[in-house]
């Protein structure tokens, strides 16, 4: 009985050391943003799998950091979703367990120099298939992706360009994974520190020939953030502070004012009133205005969230209707099943209607708008799809109020500076309640974060930019190579596993057997 409660206690004790290293990599994310920890913070959970004393244990290591890493990236989820986030955290952390397998199937024991060599590939590759399904809309979508760390790093954005997020997830990994051998295979070093130079003159490369996109003109983009409205009357009373905020504009000579999500809780066609005060505001400042509308259409069944553009005409008829909705907060997956997390925790009572494509608008002065709403900043695919239809500003209109003292807000801001260099366009993220930011073409702040205490509207001076980066004409060709390497590693190691079996000697016969089913004894 002793040793069994040791057995048990050694158990939990190794289970909760694996969801503890997997969570150590949210510190590289905002608000810690220690970027540089993203280059070593898998190492403890690399060396807790290869040191497990069974294949099913590895899983079970890769299963735990997982939860771990799930649950730290969404912790501010807690309090929204209490005990389905633990729920959450356990179904997507299962992803890595495969994973954990991996990593002691290649580096357990005394690996080969060929097995450490081919880590630095397989690994990563295999990392790459856990963000690339997890990153799937009905999983939650690629919030938390690790590549996304490095989005305050100029040398890995101009790599973004290249190869996306992906890239930089891939090449994070395989730093870690070439760390790992360092500390725990005395005999793989060199391998590993070859691994290191090749990631550095990769990086390098990248960085020399990569294009850089040309600058245009300059166009003043105003970002409006009425901060916290709460109580009675909010939807009126937000507009009222948009408005008031938006008017001191006036004097600034903007080219376009962007509000933020669900800005307008009113669909304009029931509130005339609304659209006259949005048209009077246009007229006054000079420039369109992209309000965000989170209300249930007068011509269609349904709640929708809709980027709509007002001239000084009126709405000019550009509209978006957003397309992909967050899990929970905005819809619940399988309602029929999952219907009970509306009594546990803020999930929404009535799912969103979801928007048919996406749109590039057209605003006063032939300045073309690639709009997405809130979560759709976290998917690469939509932004890489609106500069290729001919965007030269993406703009992201989010709300992250529910979740203002958390990291939430910073993480999500940060996001926009990586799909600007993806596609080579300068990005404009506006909040309702912060953070709100701007990025150049490289994914360089412009000018200053409007934080979750602020209540102001601000005008940012924006390079507008031509040409196309190696990421928008390629497209997501990291995550398929990763796929090719998985599937060549797989088929390479069948092959060795039949031509061991072929090899091996034949067992030997058993023993002939009398009449009488005793063995016969040799002599006899």
């Amino acid at each position: 009985m002793k040793t069994l409660d040791r057995r048990l206690a050694s158990t939990w004790r190794r289970s909760a050391a694996a969801a503890v290293a997997g969570a150590l990599p949210v510190l590289a994310f905002p608000g810690p943003a220690l970027w540089w920890w993203a280059w070593v913070a898998l190492v403890p959970w690399l060396l807790l799998a290869r040191t497990a004393p069974t294949w099913k244990r590895a899983a079970y290591d890769g299963w735990c950091g997982g939860f771990g890493f799930m649950l730290a990236m969404h912790h501010w989820l807690l309090p929204n979703l209490h005990v389905f986030t633990f729920v959450i955290a356990a179904l997507l952390g299962a992803l890595w367990a495969p994973w954990g397998w991996l990593v002691r199937r290649l580096l357990g024991g005394t690996p080969s120099v060929r097995g450490v060599a081919a880590s630095l590939v397989v690994l990563p590759s295999g990392w790459l298939a856990v963000e690339l399904v997890r990153s799937w809309e009905g999983l939650g979508g690629p919030w938390g992706v690790l590549g996304a760390s490095q989005w305050q790093v100029a040398p890995a954005l101009r790599l973004a360009s290249v190869g996306g997020v992906w890239l930089l997830s891939f090449l994070v990994v395989a730093v870690n994974v070439a760390v790992a051998v360092l500390v725990a295979v005395r005999r793989a070093r060199v391998p590993a520190l070859a691994g290191l130079v090749a990631t550095a003159a990769a990086t390098s490369a990248a960085w020399v020939w990569s294009p850089r996109p040309d600058t245009d003109e300059r166009v003043a983009i105003a970002v409006v953030q009425p901060g916290i409205v709460a109580g009675r009357d909010s939807a009126d009373r937000r507009f009222d502070r948009e408005e008031e905020l938006t008017r001191r504009l006036a004097d600034r000579d903007p080219d376009l004012i962007v509000w933020g999500e669900s800005s307008v809780g009113f669909d304009l066609d029931d509130r005339p009133d609304l659209a006259r005060r949005l048209t009077a505001l246009s007229r006054e400042t000079g420039a369109d205005i992209l309000v965000n509308v989170d209300a249930r259409r007068s011509d269609k069944p349904g709640i929708y969230k809709s980027s709509v553009l007002v001239g000084p005409d009126g709405p000019t008829g550009e509209r978006y209707d957003k397309m992909r909705l967050v899990p929970f907060g905005e819809y619940v997956p399988a309602r029929s099943l999952l219907g009970w997390a509306t009594s546990v925790g803020e999930a929404a009572g009535e799912d969103r209607r979801r928007g048919s494509e996406q749109v590039v608008m057209d605003a006063g002065d032939g300045l073309r708008l690639g709009p997405m709403v809130c979560f759709e900043s976290a998917f690469p695919d939509m932004s890489r799809r609106l500069a290729a239809d001919g965007a030269e500003v993406l703009l992201a209109q989010s709300s992250t109020s529910t979740f203002q003292h958390t990291w939430a807000p910073e993480q999500h801001a940060s996001l926009a500076a990586l799909r600007a260099a993806e596609t080579g366009r300068p990005m404009v993220h506006a909040t309702l309640t912060g953070v709100s930011a701007v990025y150049d073409a490289n994914g360089a702040r412009i000018g200053s974060w409007l934080g979750t205490d602020a209540s102001a509207s601000r005008v940012y001076e924006v390079p507008l930019t031509h040409g196309s980066t190696p990421y928008v004409r390629y497209g997501d060709w990291t995550p398929h190579a990763a796929l090719l390497i998985l599937a060549a590693w797989a088929a390479t190691e069948g092959v060795r596993a039949v031509r061991l079996r072929r090899s091996a000697p034949p067992p030997p016969a058993p023993p002939a057997r009398t009449a009488h089913g005793s063995q016969a004894r040799p002599g006899h």
